[in-house]
């Protein structure tokens, strides 16, 4: 398994972005997965060298940040849906320079922009079926993150997701999942996993708490022989965003997972 390592908040690496990158190699990690925050995009000519120079790759970005912004998926503001559309079809290009996955989740929208659950999905889809097509062109790939009902909207489970993406019906697009959300929407870990078979695009790894991974009620020695199961061969995203500082997040997450075997 290839871990990456997950920067939501990109001011707790940017002070030091050299020696926080050296950081993340000599833990173990292969790559870093980025949230495209107005901070993080502003330093991404800084950030590639460092990358490169360090043997790392980003294999995935979150988009979700620009719903903070007003853009939305589902809304019925057919302005904020175009921009969402735009928004994302900007991101193709970055997504292809690092040969990255974009990650769409937030940006969906919330039950109160769309109360109306089929209308929301129809929204949705008409929306990711324009960048899928335009992703098609570029060569890049897309996942649906299924996040839990308190988080978003709509498309909490990952059956919920692999329906969406059969009706967006473009091939550039492909499910994922996180066990934190998992979790909480469905009944097993490992039968989502197995549901999606070879079509599975993206992995994030998340504590029941989102805390240091081993320090919850996740069963990841079970989701990761889930994951050898159906010969999954991309990363698999360590995702910590409470109850603990970035370094020692990153190298206790990573030495549990390897203690596993």
């Amino acid at each position: 398994m290839r871990y990456s390592y997950m920067v939501i908040d990109f001011s707790t690496i940017a002070d030091d972005l050299a020696a926080n990158l050296d950081y993340i190699k000599a833990c173990g990690y292969e790559g870093v997965e980025l949230n495209l925050t107005p901070d993080c995009l502003v330093r991404l000519d800084e950030i590639e060298p460092l990358l490169a120079e360090r043997g790392l790759v980003v294999p995935s970005f979150l988009t979700g940040a620009a719903y903070q912004e007003g853009l939305c998926l589902s809304v019925a503001d057919a302005g904020r849906r175009a921009g969402a559309v735009e928004r994302l079809c900007s991101y193709l290009p970055i997504a292809r320079r690092f040969n990255a996955i974009l990650v769409v989740g937030l940006l969906q929208g919330l039950a109160k922009d769309e109360p109306d659950v089929v209308v929301a999905n129809e929204r949705i889809a008409a929306g990711l079926r324009q960048v899928g097509l335009a992703a098609q062109e570029q060569g890049v790939k897309l996942v649906v993150e299924p996040i839990n009902h308190l988080q978003v909207g709509f498309n909490n489970s990952v059956g919920e997701v692999r329906e969406l993406i059969a009706a967006i019906g473009v091939s550039a697009f492909k499910p994922m999942v996180d066990t934190i959300h998992m979790n909480i929407e469905e009944t097993s870990l490992i039968q989502p996993i197995r549901d999606c078979g070879s079509a599975l695009g993206h992995v994030h790894l998340c504590e029941s708490s989102g805390g240091i991974l081993g320090s919850g009620r996740i069963d990841f020695k079970a989701a990761l022989a889930a994951l050898d199961a159906v010969d999954y061969g991309g990363f698999a995203s360590v995702k910590v965003y409470r109850k603990a500082g970035f370094r020692e997040a990153a190298q206790e997450s990573l030495e549990y997972l390897q203690g596993l075997g």
